[in-house]
């Protein structure tokens, strides 16, 4: 019987994700199993998606959904309860739906081995509110690294743009990219960071992996700031996933 795992979100061309899991599947000899990136205009297109695909036995979910597909859910595991985000479905017992965050894993990992500073001399700034910013806060949290959210709302909790002085960014040496600006194809954007600031201390972080070197990144580099994209992350995360599609 053909096993389908799969990737939910809204605009999905710039994603690696099936390539990854279709030279997984190859290097283990899978050919019962596919990966498919499903574009879902609205969350609410989840339901329709589940009947038509009964052979589904996981799915990735990434932006905007990671939070919005909470609610559709029957269970939420620990990792997902303390994040308050889902990135990773797993098909229980009776199509039970059981929701998943293995995004923090993957990002304390791979920054565990990127940023060397902790406790007081540590400090980041989060840039973005949504459900991945959330399993970032996870992840600084368990590392003992202070941080702010900054976000371009002013009602939000955390800081705005506007207020990244510099003494901020002195105080406050890494700098985690969690919003999709950047991401294929619109590579020119970036988020409005002053970038002038930057300098060989600080370390610059992006979730987004595509392109390879996004302009947030670039424009660090210029600086002399180290850089990393996601795409250590995404393996960690993608591993972490087909784990818990694998019982």
């Amino acid at each position: 019987m053909n096993r389908e795992f799969g990737l939910i979100g809204r605009t999905l061309t710039h994603s690696f994700s099936p390539t990854y899991f279709q030279r997984k599947f190859e290097h283990l000899g899978l050919d019962d199993c596919t990966y498919e990136a499903f574009e879902l205009a609205d969350i609410r297109d989840l339901a329709p998606l589940l009947a038509a695909h009964p052979q589904l036995r996981g799915l990735n979910v990434t932006i905007p959904y990671k939070e919005q597909i909470i609610p559709y859910l029957d269970e939420l595991a620990p990792s997902a309860g303390r994040v308050g985000a889902v990135n990773t479905v797993q098909f229980g017992p009776e199509g039970r739906l059981i929701g998943h965050n293995t995004d923090y894993a993957g990002f304390r990992d791979s920054l565990r081995r990127f940023y060397p500073l902790r406790g007081a001399a540590a400090g980041a700034l989060v840039l973005g509110t949504g459900g991945a910013a959330k399993a970032v806060e996870v992840a600084l949290r368990e590392l003992d690294i202070r941080y702010w959210l900054v976000s371009r709302d002013p009602m939000s909790r955390g800081l705005t743009y506007a207020d990244l002085t510099p003494q901020l960014l002195a105080e406050h040496t890494l700098i985690v990219n969690t919003t999709p600006l950047g991401t294929y194809p619109q590579v020119e954007a970036c988020p409005d960071i002053p970038y002038h600031l930057l300098t060989p201390q600080h370390y610059l972080f992006d979730l987004v992996y595509n392109p390879r070197e996004t302009e947030f990144l670039r424009r660090g580099r210029e600086r002399g700031a180290h850089a990393q994209n996601g795409f250590e992350m995404l393996c960690l995360q993608a591993e972490a996933a087909w784990a818990i599609w694998q019982g």
